[in-house]
Formats: structure tokens, C-alpha cells, sequence
């Protein structure tokens, strides 16, 4: 299917997180979060120099140059990376954009020498946990920002 749907170019990049770019993807994630759980997410928003190397990454998915996903990797602790503001454009969901966007942060991930990653996400988000289960993420305790969070659900990884 996703052959079909997207026979031409598929990019994934690095991007500045303040960049238009990158906001033009965060702003309505974070309008679709706010709507699903009806606040903005526990999580805040994070410094842009948190996915600026060595640490971290910032990275958009383009089809055909529409940019159309992005996601980032951090720094959570020496051997930890965590994976944030990982989106996927409801018109592009179902082609397995969000799976190409998971593998390349973990890449990304394991570039930087971190030895496991982690994330979290809501508990109103049925296909962003699926993703998360099918690609060997276990759920964990919620974690920082998250521990008393009960529309959270947090996971990690090896690498």
C-alpha cells in the first residue's frame, strides 16, 4: 500500500526546531492534542536546543516536498534519549510514515551513542500506541513531567 500511495520521493531530514518548518508541523499537533485530551499535554514545550546536536535532532518527513511529519530525539540522561513531538498529518496517516519517522529517531538515537530511548504519549492516542507496541516499545512508570499524569502512557526501548 504504501508503494502505491507514495510511488515518488519520501525525505526525512534534519530541521531546526524553531524553524517555519518545524512549526508549521508542532503547531497542529499541538492543537490536535489539545483536543483530544482537552488541555495542552504535560509535557511543555521544549527547548529548541534540546534537538540541536550533539545531543539531539529535530526531523521532517516530506512527500513529493510537502512536508508532512516530524518528530525529535533528546537528551533524557547519559545512555537515554527521549523521542518527542513525533506527527504525522491526518491526510498521510495509514501509508506508514509514522513507522519510517520512529525508525529514523531511533537512528538518530543511536547515532548520538544513547543505548536506549523512551518516550511518552496520551492515552487518547489508540494508533500512536499501537505504533509504539508493534515496534518493541514497552510501556514504563511515567516518568518526569508525566508521573502524576494519568492521561499519559510512557514506553522504552533498547537499542
Amino acid at each position: 500500500m504504501e508503494a502505491e500511495r507514495y510511488p515518488r520521493r519520501i525525505e526525512i531530514r534534519r530541521e531546526t526546531y524553531g524553524s517555519d518548518a518545524a512549526r508549521a508541523l508542532t503547531g497542529p499537533l499541538a492543537a490536535e492534542l489539545l483536543e483530544r485530551h482537552g488541555r495542552p499535554g504535560s509535557g511543555g514545550e521544549p527547548p529548541a536546543s534540546d534537538f540541536e546536536p550533539p545531543a539531539g535532532a529535530f526531523l521532517i518527513g516530506s512527500v513529493d516536498d510537502a512536508d508532512v511529519a516530524c518528530g525529535g530525539v533528546c537528551r533524557y540522561d547519559a545512555e537515554t534519549a527521549e523521542i518527542r513531538r513525533m506527527y504525522v498529518a491526518p491526510d498521510h496517516r495509514g501509508a506508514g510514515l509514522s513507522r519510517r519517522m520512529l525508525d529514523a529517531l531511533e537512528d538518530e538515537a543511536r547515532g548520538f551513542g544513547y543505548r536506549r530511548v523512551r518516550l511518552e504519549t496520551g492515552t487518547r492516542q489508540a494508533e500512536a500506541l499501537g505504533l509504539y507496541r508493534s515496534s518493541g516499545f514497552e510501556e514504563i512508570p511515567r516518568y518526569g513531567p508525566y508521573v502524576d499524569d494519568e492521561l499519559s502512557v510512557c514506553f522504552e526501548k533498547p537499542l
